[in-house]
């Protein structure tokens, strides 16, 4: 059994707003049951991209390098592209780091709408688990340009939907 890793949060001086974007929320459920559903495909492919569009995941490689390429679709039969990246660092129930920088056979990309690096922090918090989102951007426009799309909404609709996953799930 592995033993637990120490997932306490220091201040992070490294945000930038200029660059990033962020989003924090506790989610009542054990930071395993959230990690699992980041890492599992099926867990992952249910809350992923927000309702009432359907997820179907091609790859979910949580390890560094792996690929994570999703697709999407608004009538459950036609799927679309949606997001072809890598993950670049994976510690275990701690830390996720993606990218569409580079896509999932590690080519240089350039994604639209925007390129992005993704961090995922997850912790222990004394209702469950301490969820942390940062979005890194190359460039202020790039940045911009996320947030007017609608940043906020999009990750803050998938985080509930996450966290309405784990959160039912029994303990």
């Amino acid at each position: 059994m592995n033993p637990e890793p120490d997932a306490t949060f220091v201040s992070d001086a490294t945000f930038n707003p200029a660059l990033d974007l962020g989003l924090e929320r506790v989610i009542r459920a054990p930071r395993e049951v959230v990690w699992r559903a980041w890492t599992d495909p099926d867990r992952f492919a249910k809350w992923w991209i927000p309702a009432p569009l359907q997820c179907r995941v091609d790859r979910l490689e949580a390890r560094p390098g792996g690929a994570l390429v999703t697709r999407m679709s608004e009538d459950g039969a036609t799927f679309t592209p949606h997001l072809d990246g890598c993950f670049l660092l994976v510690e275990d129930r701690l830390r996720l780091v993606f990218t569409n920088g580079l896509d999932s056979d590690w080519r240089p990309a350039q994604p639209e709408p925007v390129a992005m690096t993704a961090e995922i922090r997850f912790a222990d918090h004394p209702e469950g688990t301490d969820y942390r989102i940062r979005v890194r951007h190359g460039d202020k426009a790039a940045r911009d340009l996320h947030e007017q799309l609608g940043f906020a909404e999009g990750w803050g609709t998938v985080a509930a939907q996450l966290a309405a996953l784990v959160e039912a799930e029994p303990r």
